[in-house]
């Protein structure tokens, strides 16, 4: 698949990836700013802003004039808040491309933040809150990144508490998108029925006037680990859910590759080690993934399950017997071709719409400021050898870097300690 880049005087990075068979079009906007960009009093203020863009613009001034236009567009279109980046999109009809493009612009460029939006939004995004924190499966993965990460904003819900949402104003708001929303620290993406010419054009007459700034740093994660470490959040639920996994490498390390295809070897698929072992044989739960996170200063290895509480144990040691003999025995290569082969398709499907195309390419370009298609990707998974994996495998699987974040039924101290002790390879 083709596609170019392009970076504007102002720094303003466009990716343009013309698909002059599909149907549709969608524009996105990606911008290094999410809640590692945070202090500890405005954390969770990445994710409100982006709450806040879609109620107002200097020339749509309520919520309304912009979910109105869309929708008679048929568009889809949203935003999302991760530790590092906010993103906003619109996809449509390619006819509609250029109105699109003008509103996810504006959305961007020229959000006023609402006093009275602000204080009713404050209420939906504690609700939001209060959602995930009955959702045990998701608030798991919370408690994994406070286990490994501590108070410091890689640790830090990207939704922010309760408390600081309550706080917040309307000039916190104001400086940190002027602090942030950068055209340097920008990549915007447009995927779809377009031509890099017809793109290009409506990118100049709308962003180029955009100034540079002083863009906000974010804290740097520094890992600190010699023993293996819990965390237990006592719940009274039906079902255990936990995160195992130990501390791996950033974002821009070339053993990522490796990573993905023994995440594969664990989890990948109904066939996978790991599913197999706990729903085929022990019947233990329904979920079981595995699967690497890398960041571009640190990044981890998880594997998550929900378990019958009463197996908890068995489960936990057949996971780490699994782990093991990854360093012991490897992994033969009809295994291996077969997860390479899962790997790449899986990838090639999740690229058959234009929004994933855009994603796919944005936080690339974003993260890493390079851009690799699919084919590049598939090969350097190919390239993956069974030795690399053993290697890995011994390298990762330690004591030293392993945890555990667990919530269920379980006083916190008691099983803290339990658990502790079957945490070893």
């Amino acid at each position: 698949m083709k596609f170019s880049k392009k970076v504007l005087k102002n720094g303003l990075r466009v990716v343009v990836v013309p698909m002059k068979d599909n149907p549709t079009v969608t524009v996105l906007v990606l911008v290094e700013a999410g809640s590692k960009y945070e202090t500890k009093n405005i954390n969770g203020v990445s994710h409100f802003l982006e709450h806040m863009c879609f109620k107002g613009t200097l020339r749509r001034p309520k919520a309304v004039d912009i979910s109105k236009e869309l929708d008679a567009l048929g568009s889809q279109y949203n935003a999302f808040t991760a530790q590092e980046y906010t993103g906003y999109y619109a996809k449509s009809d390619a006819r509609h491309f250029r109105q699109i493009f003008d509103v996810v612009s504006d959305i961007y460029l020229n959000s006023i933040f609402p006093e009275a939006e602000m204080e009713r939004e404050k209420g939906v995004i504690i609700e939001e809150i209060n959602m995930y924190e009955d959702m045990p499966n998701h608030q798991v993965q919370e408690l994994w990144m406070r286990l490994l990460y501590g108070d410091t904003p890689a640790g830090w819900s990207i939704a922010g508490t309760k408390q600081n949402i309550l706080a917040m104003k309307q000039e916190d708001f104001v400086n940190y998108h002027r602090k942030h929303y950068l055209p340097e620290a920008t990549v915007l993406i447009v995927a779809g029925q377009v031509t890099e010419k017809e793109v290009i054009k409506e990118v100049k007459k709308i962003f180029g006037s955009m100034k540079r700034g002083h863009k906000g740093k974010k804290i740097k994660v520094r890992e600190a680990q010699s023993r293996p470490k819990a965390l237990i959040n006592f719940k009274k639920t039906d079902q255990t859910h936990f995160v195992l996994g130990v501390r791996t490498y950033d974002l821009f390390d070339k053993r990522n590759a490796a990573l993905s295809v023994l995440a594969g070897v664990l989890g990948g698929g109904m066939s996978s080690r790991l599913f197999v072992k706990l729903r085929e044989e022990m019947g233990v739960g329904y979920y079981v993934r595995a699967g690497n996170d890398a960041y571009t200063d640190h990044g981890f290895f998880q594997i998550s399950v929900g378990v019958d509480n009463k197996r908890i144990e068995e489960v936990l040691k057949a996971i780490l017997e699994e782990c093991q003999k990854l360093k012991t025995a490897g992994v033969g290569e009809e295994e291996l071709k077969k997860v390479k082969e899962f790997l790449i398709g899986n990838m090639k499907l999740s690229l058959e719409s234009t929004d994933d195309i855009a994603n796919f390419y944005g936080g690339q370009e974003l993260l890493k400021r390079e851009l690799k298609n699919a084919e590049d990707k598939a090969k350097e998974i190919r390239k993956v050898t069974a030795k690399e994996i053993q290697t890995l495998a011994m390298n990762i699987f330690s004591n030293n870097k392993l945890n555990l974040a667990l919530i269920g039924p379980f006083p916190s101290k008691k099983a803290k300690a339990n658990f502790l002790k079957i945490l070893k390879f």
